[in-house]
């Protein structure tokens, strides 16, 4: 990461206007040349978005997955596509012993990013624990892996070998996006458990597993609380981050990209207990649409937060992702000025803090 002080990015996702929908659609009847060749073209308009509003980290939007939980379908082979019973959306599910299909597919996407911008960027996987809360069902998968627990370990070596291709690719650095693991922070949630502490340690240690031996790279995690589930309208978990600190101080990650600006996100206290060595990605601009920060109220967040922790190990971050699922539909211009909004807030904390 940049020795710049207060640097900027965003989390991973970024809205997707409808022509990327419809190019994403299964109903997309096109060769695969003329996807490549448009989705290239979509990829690099949402770089030079990023690259017009300053930021300094950049990712590609991660517009080209349909799913960000499915992708690891595609590098993969045990998985079909079903419809969620409960809500009747598409889902990916595992139905057979998982065997690699096609790795690198991550490592791709960065590598057509690192060849069209000379910013610093990042690449985002999903958390193992996260995929088994979503793509392992009792009925449908036990065939193949009799726990939830069997198959999430199972993915751990699919996704090592992602990060071994990006690691190839020096690339500056790879988060691991775990709301699962945030939601151990809800009374409501943890009821749930015979063991609510023994289920985020068991999310942690996944994360560990995944990491392990590569300490050469800049690792985060994402830990995404209430900011995306606002944007889809869907249920919201309360609760501060105090339930989880100990699972949060395992991590074997150099940094935690935070959320700050929801209410009910948890007041800062969190810093007087989380490890010292973290950089904290600091999530101080509102995500949820028809809501832009200003510069000021970002200002104001991060300059409460450095009276926490020092400003060296802040760096500036959205709450969450601008397109918290495929058909999430967020405002691509309102999103370019809250970023805007950001990088000037960066430069005003710049003068303040140095």
């Amino acid at each position: 990461m940049s020795k710049l002080l207060f640097p900027t990015s965003v989390v991973g996702s970024m809205p997707r206007p409808d022509f990327v929908r419809d190019l994403i659609s299964d109903d997309t009847q096109i060769s695969s040349a003329d996807y490549q060749s448009r989705m290239e073209s979509a990829v690099r308009y949402v770089v030079a978005l990023q690259e017009q509003a300053g930021l300094d980290v950049i990712t590609d939007g991660e517009w080209w997955r349909k799913s960000y939980i499915g992708v690891i379908a595609d590098m993969a082979h045990g998985f079909e596509l079903s419809t969620n019973p409960a809500d009747g959306r598409p889902w990916t599910i595992v139905v057979d012993k998982l065997s690699p299909k096609e790795p690198g597919v991550i490592a791709n996407e960065v590598r057509f990013l690192k060849s069209i911008t000379n910013k610093q960027v990042k690449a985002t996987l999903p958390a193992p624990a996260l995929l088994g809360e979503r793509m392992w069902d009792p009925t449908l998968s036990s065939k193949a892996y009799a726990t939830r627990d069997e198959f999430v370990k199972a993915c751990v070596p699919i996704l090592r070998q992602e990060i071994e291709m990006l690691r190839e690719m020096d690339v500056d650095v790879i988060q691991i996006d775990d709301p699962h693991l945030c939601l151990f922070v809800d009374p409501d949630v943890r009821a749930k458990y015979d063991d609510a502490d023994k289920a985020a340690d068991f999310a942690v240690e996944m994360v560990n597993d995944l990491v392990d031996g590569f300490d050469d790279l800049h690792l985060a995690v994402h830990l995404c609380r209430r900011a995306g589930a606002r944007v889809r309208g869907e249920e919201q978990h309360g609760g501060g981050y105090g339930p989880i600190i100990n699972q949060l101080n395992n991590l074997k990650v150099d940094h935690l990209t935070m959320e700050f600006t929801a209410p009910g996100a948890g007041d800062l206290a969190v810093f007087d207990d989380l490890r010292e060595d973290f950089e904290i990605g600091l999530g101080c601009v509102g995500v949820h649409p028809g809501e832009i920060d200003s510069a000021e109220t970002i200002v104001e967040r991060v300059s409460l937060a450095c009276t926490k922790i020092d400003p060296q190990r802040i760096t500036l971050n959205p709450d969450c992702g601008f397109s918290p699922g495929s058909g999430a539909k967020v405002s691509i211009d309102e999103t370019y000025e809250k970023l805007s909004n950001e990088v000037k807030a960066a430069e005003i904390l710049r003068d303040k803090f140095s």
